[in-house]
Order: C-alpha cells, then structure tokens, then sequence
C-alpha cells in the first residue's frame, strides 16, 4: 500500500466518541454472547443476540460510510483525486456482502 498506511480520518471529536461509545457496547454483546455459549444457552436466544451484533455494526458501517463521504472523500474529490470513487465502492460493495 505504500502512502495509503499513513492516511487518517478527519473526524470530529463527537464523531469518534460516538463511534468509540457503539463500539464499547458491541464489544459487551460480543462478551454477552461467548458467555452465553459457554452456559450451553438455547440456541435460538444467541443466535438473536449474534444477529442484534450484526445490526449495531451494520449502524456504526452505516455512520462511518456517512461521515467518510462528507469529508474525506468530499475533500479527496475537490482535490482532483477520482480515484477516491473507486476505493469507497470497493468498499461498499464489500460491506453489502
């Protein structure tokens, strides 16, 4: 990748909080959920938390894509970098997987 490894985010703080905040809490359903196998819990139950998981990541993906385009690709864009469509629909194609 070369350059691309040092490229950041232009995020505000209150972004990544909310960000950082969704995290911490998928990262507690996740420890909910390998705690519940371990109890030998009915399958159906976890399988409903496992998919709660998928649907949080799918918001904090959906928040990420929304603040990724109105800055960095914006910025990208208005400084000529075309390329910057490409890399983001890699990515969302990636993320409709």
């Amino acid at each position: 990748m070369g350059m691309g490894d040092e490229r950041t985010s232009h995020h505000s703080e209150k972004t990544i909080r909310e960000l950082v905040n969704r995290m911490n809490r998928i990262e507690g359903q996740v420890r909910g959920i390998k705690g519940m196998i371990e109890k030998h819990v009915y399958c159906d139950d976890v399988l409903n938390q496992i998919a709660s998981v998928q649907s949080a990541l799918n918001g904090v993906s959906k928040l990420l894509l929304e603040k990724h385009m109105k800055s960095c690709v914006r910025e990208q864009l208005q400084a000529g970098d075309e390329e910057v469509v490409d890399e983001v629909l890699k990515t969302i194609f990636k993320m409709m997987k």
